[in-house]
């Protein structure tokens, strides 16, 4: 699991997608988020495509499915 918070983060994510997953949708989000690192292309739409491009290959994880991490002492009072 890889959160994106960046459009380094898509590139990250774009760079290691297996090869053979390397379709036609993969080369125009490439080129895309090539455009909005040179400010050609709006970051809000890149975060649009690749929503749909991580839904179309079935690899967006839906936020209520992700374990949190356990609060290790929570209940503890701290500074006393």
């Amino acid at each position: 699991m890889q959160e994106l918070g960046s459009l380094e983060d898509v590139f990250d994510l774009l760079e290691g997608w297996p090869e053979q997953k390397r379709d036609a949708a993969y080369e125009v989000l490439v080129k895309a988020c090539r455009l909005a690192a040179q400010g050609i292309f709006p970051l809000c739409a890149i975060r649009e495509n690749v929503r749909r491009f991580l839904i179309r290959h079935k690899s967006l994880a839906n936020i209520d499915e992700v374990p949190l991490p356990q609060q290790f002492g929570a209940d503890r009072n701290i500074g006393s």
